[in-house]
């Protein structure tokens, strides 16, 4: 126990963490150290440290019993956390006050409530890389996982069929096990979770044969993901049922997956905005002209006015991603960059004298007129 980080250090919130505050953190954390996305040494030890701490604080009644007794509030071993992991004991806090509280001291009463309903499973997380342009227009992604199904023969009861469940004898049904101890201060009664059924309140007699009473097959499954078109890195697809097996019935957990979409050699994205660099001449700078701009759509026409400086910026209206219905269009936004030649030919060079000689005859070098304001 000395070893354990806090739980609310693992996840990185304060104890005032609302439910939607702690699955957010649960979130981050197992997608930074999951083991297939981090290969440090250690990732597999914090990814069990991160579930461990999100188990109990997701819990109403672990992280109420961890918030009062700390560790031994969810240890299985202890005295106050035995029945949390299903070994027996008390299931939540109020099994705990109630044996010694709910009656008199003739006899005293723990909790009814169930424990063996139906529980979905937790979600999984994964990442996807695509390319930016497949985030532009979408696409449909093949993947390959390994998920626990329902097995198809039992429809998930483990039982060769309807007639070989029965009734669990031990706890009539209810998953639980009332136990007493006699005592100087009169009779004190608690619930366990029952040890023959484990909870479910129900025993198969006769195995399915498919599933060998597990209730879930193995699988390797091939699913097709539909990326949607316009999608940001980092914005995450859900596929329902995909996740983690739930237990005594309940359905699989989702598969929460995170697209990052991979850098373009040219052009860059800002919400529904995309930008690009376009390199033109000193004379087509100086004389203004129209070139033909990629787009993400193929090329277009874009006006370049004359006297246009290195380093402005150029509207292509309705050229960027298209918007849903809770945005719009974007735009493209083109900065242009004016190439001066570093090697002229024996022509140029002489059109470059004459022009200077012209500019020197009209007015003042623009180096000139920089001086002239010093003095």
């Amino acid at each position: 126990m000395s070893n354990k980080r806090d739980y609310y250090e693992v996840l990185g919130i304060s104890k005032s963490a609302d439910e939607a505050a702690i699955k957010k953190a649960y979130r981050q954390m197992a997608k930074k150290y999951h083991p297939d996305v981090n290969k440090e040494p250690d990732a597999a030890d914090k990814f069990k440290e991160i579930n461990e701490a999100y188990e109990v604080l997701s819990d109403p009644q672990k992280k109420a019993a961890y918030d009062q007794y700390g560790f031994a509030g969810v240890d299985p071993n202890s005295g106050f956390g035995s029945g949390f992991q299903g070994t027996g004991g008390f299931d939540d806090l109020s099994d705990l006050f109630g044996s010694f509280f709910g009656g008199g001291f003739g006899g005293f009463s723990g909790s009814s409530r169930q424990s063996n309903g139906p529980r979905k499973g937790q979600d999984r997380y994964m990442q996807l890389r695509i390319d930016f342009m497949d985030a532009i227009f979408g696409k449909k992604e093949d993947i390959v996982i390994d998920v626990d199904e329902q097995c198809s023969s039992c429809g998930g009861t483990g039982a060769y069929s309807k007639d070989d469940i029965k009734v669990c004898t031990r706890c009539n049904g209810t998953g639980r096990v009332t136990t007493q101890q006699r005592t100087a201060f009169g009779v004190f009664q608690s619930q366990s979770v029952c040890s023959e059924c484990h909870g479910t309140g129900k025993k198969v007699t006769r195995k399915c044969t498919k599933c060998n009473g597990q209730g879930y097959e193995h699988k390797r499954v091939n699913l097709t993901v539909s990326i949607p078109a316009g999608i940001l890195s980092g914005q995450q697809i859900r596929v329902s049922g995909k996740g983690e097996r739930g237990s005594n019935g309940g359905p699989n957990g989702d598969l929460i997956i995170e697209v990052l979409v991979l850098k373009h050699e040219y052009f860059r994205r800002e919400n529904n905005n995309i930008y690009i660099d376009v390199p033109i001449s000193d004379v087509d700078a100086a004389l203004g002209c129209k070139v033909d701009v990629p787009t993400v759509y193929g090329d277009a026409e874009l006006t370049i006015p004359a006297g246009i400086q290195s380093g402005q910026k150029l509207r292509m209206r309705s050229k960027g991603v298209k918007g849903s219905r809770d945005s719009l269009d974007g735009d493209q936004i083109v900065t242009v960059t004016v190439e001066i030649p570093k090697k002229l030919s024996k022509e140029e060079k002489e059109l470059y004298e004459k022009l200077k000689k012209i500019q020197s005859k009209q007015n003042e070098s623009v180096f000139g007129k920089f001086k002239k304001a010093f003095k």
